[in-house]
């Protein structure tokens, strides 16, 4: 016995493990657990991390290998198998120091390799804001579940460790992490079963984002909590008494909720602390699912139960694997109880979710693949729509990634009795695509309990559900606003991004078989090979539909084959002169201007307004240059109305269906069709676009947009259509 010890805490060469590796040892059950090879892997881990983070300090001064040992600690804790733990030791290596993903290899495995670059963030990458980086990091660590969902874990490991340490970061820093914790690690922890990682993350976010009422809670929860200790006490009584007298075995637990679970109670109910009683759970635990049926009588027996607060999740497990009996009863003096009834297997499941698969077995350190997978179906389901839309926007994805995380569920029925796990609100049209991406596709209405129901209504668990399909039906945009999961979603977008490529690519050819015959070089083109690789373009259909989107010109293009063909641009005009340019254009569209009935008289424009036909317009005597035109709206007009005797009344002298050029100033956000939908919402009303320019700074463009109106009524119009459009900031008549 002796030597056992002593062969487990020491090295070959007679002396200790550090206390830290030691620990870890222990946790992982020892080299009785892992063998000698295993333990071996692991302690080379543990020194190959240590040197590599040799002399580098985190914010609070420790040595930066603290914090990889402490990941490795709450795996460990959590029974992870050796090649994990190793990972975990590991899991900066390469983004923090100068070894690379090769030499984990070489030196490790390339299963712990792997898991290494899939932790890793791509820190060696820019990005145009904090969305996109996050983003970019998130798509890549939830690729890297494809091959193996360990990663999460590791992550929520790495993340839970830093919450834990965010004290010794500046503020700012400190609630941008627990935002982006709260936003995506702890809800993705909660869809993988994993309570006790997300419940210690949410009172740590609790802590940061609502310390006022953290505080208040940590002083009101000591006294409750002595309470309700006895008060489990005195509950369970009867039941143990006749559970040892039926000689049923069983283990007894009880838990308080958390800080954030009972702060979002009294948030949501509107509740004061006093108010808010079933927070505190009582769990028995027993060896098989037929003695927790046996338990759940046994307590109804003692306690009322509440019926609409019954659920079992044994018959019919939650997505992330969760099972369990759940019955609140009503306990003495009153107060309602929560019971949780449930095996060891299922307990271990319900605190450890997809990472209990890995505790470590005797002859097996890995779980079973088809159990994993059965238990995060939603995840693998969210990784397939990653991989075949790569091209999604990082906000575009950052929807994706949380849809369905902090839903609660519904359980629904095909025809023929399968059950389908929705997100709660889901309508009959997620059930559609849940079934198939060409059920979604097409389907045209559906049936709930035998009658029709529109596509948006909500779904409730038990609903019987069928759809009905045509092959005439087509998705349409609006469907966006009411589906659910991330698969519809996902699907109605691809389908409305392809039927837009098909409307590119149609226009894309007529303008570029057009300009092709107006520059007389269309044979000549038939005859180049590969003209889309030149401009690394991934296709030829992809080239032309960017011409009729809007992303290319066609001269852009051409002129790379045909320079010949395109003259080459004037000198491009100062902004000033650009604008007296169009001025001039403007006016001359006009007979000139009528001064009381008396046409063509010399006159000249004020700089200070720059009016042009259309405008409500007023003269001004200028003395020794004649008459100056001003808007009526105009400053100086103004401050010159005490020389009354010097304005006179003067007005456009046009045709009554003369239109008027007039010069707008759009800003707007940077993105995708942009120019499209601004000449198609002046169009719109039948405008008629003279030049169009746009220029794009950062994330912002700045567009110029000669057009022609009727008068100032119909450009007011189109100033609030434009204005209404997606990420227009404004737009200024110059």
């Amino acid at each position: 016995m002796a030597a056992a010890i002593l062969d487990r805490i020491l090295k070959p060469d007679g002396s200790k493990y550090p206390a830290d590796f030691e620990q870890i040892l222990s946790l992982m059950g020892g080299t009785r657990s892992l063998g000698a090879s295993g333990e071996e892997f692991v302690w080379r881990a543990y020194q190959f991390g240590k040197k590599a983070h040799q002399g580098q300090l985190r914010k609070s001064g420790e040595p930066y290998f603290t914090h990889c040992v402490e990941v490795a600690t709450i795996l460990a804790e959590m029974k992870l198998d050796s090649v994990t733990i190793s990972a975990a030791l590991l899991h900066d290596v390469v983004e923090d120091t100068g070894y690379t993903r090769k030499d984990v290899e070489k030196e490790f495995s390339l299963e712990l390799a792997n898991l290494v670059d899939g932790v890793t963030k791509l820190s060696d990458m820019k990005f145009r804001s904090e969305e996109d980086k996050q983003a970019v990091n998130f798509r890549k660590m939830l690729l890297s579940v494809a091959d193996d969902i360990r990663v999460i874990i590791i992550k929520f490991a790495d993340r839970l460790h830093n919450m834990r340490t965010l004290q010794h970061l500046p503020a700012v820093k400190q609630r941008r992490i627990a935002r982006e914790t709260r936003d995506v690690y702890a809800p993705l922890a909660h869809r993988l079963g994993m309570y006790r990682i997300k419940s210690e993350m949410e009172d740590l976010i609790f802590n940061i984002l609502e310390p006022k009422a953290s505080s208040e809670l940590e002083r009101l929860i000591p006294k409750r909590q002595a309470f309700f200790e006895k008060y489990v006490q005195k509950f369970l009584e009867p039941i143990i008494e006749r559970m040892e007298t039926t000689g049923f075995g069983a283990t007894y637990k009880s838990r308080f909720k958390s800080h954030y679970s009972i702060f979002r109670k009294m948030r949501d109910q509107n509740r004061p602390f006093e108010d808010v009683y079933d927070i505190y759970a009582v769990r028995i635990i027993v060896e098989k699912v037929e003695a927790c049926y046996s338990v759940l009588g046994l307590i109804h027996s003692f306690y009322t139960p509440i019926q609409e607060r019954f659920k079992d999740f044994i018959a019919q497990p939650k997505s992330n694997g969760y099972q369990s009996i759940q019955t609140t009863v009503v306990g003495p003096n009153g107060f309602p109880v929560e019971v949780q009834i449930r095996t060891r297997e299922m307990d271990d499941t319900a605190e450890e979710g997809v990472a209990a698969h890995w505790q470590y077995k005797e002859g097996d350190s890995k779980a079973s693949q088809d159990d994993i997978d059965q238990q995060v179906t939603w995840l693998r389901n969210l990784v397939d729509i990653l991989q075949t839309e790569d091209k999604t926007t990082s906000h575009q994805f950052m929807d994706l990634l949380k849809i369905d995380l902090y839903k609660d569920e519904i359980f629904v029925y095909t025809p023929k009795g399968e059950v389908r796990i929705l997100p709660l609100g889901a309508t009959p049209l997620d059930f559609a695509f849940d079934v198939h991406s060409q059920v979604g596709l097409h389907c045209i209405g559906a049936k709930v309990n035998g009658r029709i129901k529109p596509l948006n209504s909500e779904l409730e668990s038990g609903d019987k559900v069928e759809i009905i399909t045509s092959d005439s039906q087509k998705p349409n945009s609006s469907w966006l606003k009411f589906v659910k999961t991330s698969k519809a979603k996902s699907n109605i977008r691809k389908w409305i991004k392809g039927q837009e490529f098909e409307q590119s690519l149609r226009l894309g050819k007529e303008i570029l078989e057009k300009e092709l015959r107006k520059i007389r070089k269309a044979k000549e083109w038939k005859h180049l090979k590969d003209p889309h690789l030149t401009l690394k373009f991934e296709d030829e259909d992809k080239m032309i539909a960017s011409i009729g989107s809007g992303h290319r010109t066609v001269a852009s293009i051409l002129t790379k084959f045909f320079p010949d063909a395109y003259v080459k641009p004037k000198k491009e005009k100062t902004e000033s002169q650009f604008a007296e340019s169009f001025l001039n254009r403007a006016r001359r569209n006009t007979k000139g201007v009528s001064i009381q009935g008396i046409d063509n008289m010399m006159i000249s424009f004020g700089k200070c307004c720059n009016p042009i036909p259309g405008d409500p317009i007023v003269g001004f005597i200028t003395r020794g240059r004649g008459i100056t035109v001003h808007q009526k709206s105009c400053e100086t007009v103004g401050t010159n109305l005490s020389e009354k005797e010097r304005i006179i009344d003067v007005d456009w002298a046009a045709a009554r269906a003369q239109t008027f050029l007039v010069r707008l100033k759009v800003l707007a956000q940077e993105r995708k069709h942009l120019v499209r939908d601004v000449t198609e919402t002046i169009s719109s009303y039948d405008i008629n676009i003279d030049t169009l320019s746009m220029k794009v700074d950062g994330d912002v463009v700045t567009g110029l947009v000669v057009i022609e109106v009727e008068g100032v009524k119909q450009l007011d119009r189109l100033k609030s259509k434009l204005l209404a459009s997606e990420g227009v900031i404004s737009v200024e008549r110059e």
